[in-house]
């Protein structure tokens, strides 16, 4: 649709409807253009609404914490949506059972559920994106993933139908699954162990403290950029990496990060096409010296 017939369209929601919206501070590499249409949705009924007027006319994306996205500096031509504080809440429906909204970051369930002493959730402190992130592709870390929690999903569709997942209905891969990728993410429950706090949270802290060892942190990087070929050899994406790729290869200001050769770095002013050089040339000398297709972790929005 046109921006003219779309103003219309979409006039009664206000300041919550941006036109020709910045995207490089939505995402962790502060690399992308803009959006046609930007839309923070503050709760469920306007959200409804809002796909219900649409009518799937338009291309949705949605954007949690960008912490795994990439974004070109091009115009997205479609509607990028942000699901504002209603979906970022967590509750106990049980003693075991949590309730988290979409928008919740991943850290912040992991310590919600250590302060209710359910253990399960230690990982999660560890990965630096969203609730509805990590279900959509499975996240994990230190042997554990969303799917080991996991009890089932509300979603809505791209025409505003609410719909209930339970776990055991996905098929679960690595850094995958199954749902549709018209399902919007609203919430999910989740099952922990009763635990104590002071063994859970020697746990976290454990993680944290082997994270900061091997990863990058507090740089404009955007986590993992492949995933790790376990069905094609036992050697982890890093290593293939560092022994396929001179580390000091760039372009633009894109880097490959020298403390964890699967994290690439925006060292100051990099484009998308920079990333995204980095990205296809590390891809095609790992295939070209070792045989192995390498499948990218982060996504990217054209």
């Amino acid at each position: 649709m046109q921006i003219r017939e779309l103003k219309n369209l979409l006039k009664d929601f206000g300041n919550n409807v941006i036109f020709n919206h910045d995207l490089k501070k939505k995402n962790w590499f502060n690399i992308g253009g803009k959006s046609k249409v930007f839309y923070k949705a503050d709760n469920l009924k306007n959200l409804i609404k809002f796909l219900k007027i649409l009518n799937n006319k338009e291309k949705i994306f949605i954007i949690g914490a960008g912490s795994n996205l990439l974004i070109s500096d091009k115009i997205f031509d479609g509607i990028v949506i942000k699901l504002g504080k209603n979906f970022n809440r967590t509750s106990l429906l049980r003693e075991d059972v949590i309730i988290s909204g979409s928008s919740v970051l991943d850290k912040n369930l992991s310590d919600f559920a250590a302060k209710n002493l359910l253990s399960g959730f230690e990982f999660l402190s560890c990965i630096p994106g969203s609730v509805g992130g990590g279900i959509r592709m499975n996240a994990g870390c230190f042997g554990k993933e969303f799917k080991d929690i996991l009890l089932s999903i509300q979603a809505i569709d791209n025409k505003g139908n609410l719909i209930t997942i339970p776990s055991k209905k996905i098929n679960f891969e690595y850094r995958n699954n199954d749902i549709p990728e018209n399902l919007i993410f609203l919430s999910a429950s989740f099952r922990g162990i009763k635990s104590n706090f002071n063994k859970i949270n020697n746990e976290i802290l454990k993680m944290k403290s082997q994270k900061e060892k091997n990863q990058p942190t507090k740089i404009k990087t955007s986590g993992s950029t492949f995933k790790n070929p376990y069905k094609q050899t036992d050697k982890k994406v890093w290593e293939l990496i560092r022994e396929s790729v001179p580390l000091d290869i760039k372009f633009g200001d894109a880097h490959i990060s020298q403390k964890h050769s699967n994290f690439f770095v925006n060292n100051g002013n990099a484009t998308f096409e920079d990333m995204k050089k980095l990205i296809d040339y590390v891809s095609n000398q790992v295939l070209k010296k070792t045989g192995i297709k390498l499948d990218k972790e982060i996504k990217i929005l054209e």
